[in-house]
């Protein structure tokens, strides 16, 4: 994958948030690469969504749809 936009210490957050004491690099990495791949799976689903409703932009409920059928 390409250069990934989300940041290490966002998903390293997140991971605290969700109760780790601790996060190796690895770990950091790994989520990240995880997330960015569901945010680009809901994405595509999303613009599928939008398109078969016969728009070019994708609504917040486009999103809640894709991620509800998941």
């Amino acid at each position: 994958m390409d250069k990934n936009p989300i940041p290490k210490a966002v998903a390293e957050k997140i991971l605290k948030q969700a109760g780790a004491r601790r996060v190796s690099e690895d770990a950091k990495q790994a989520f990240a690469d995880v997330l960015m791949e569901e945010a680009m799976n809901i994405g595509k689903k999303s613009g599928e969504i939008a398109k078969h409703s016969g728009r070019k932009t994708i609504h917040d409920s486009d999103i809640k749809m894709a991620v509800k059928n998941w």
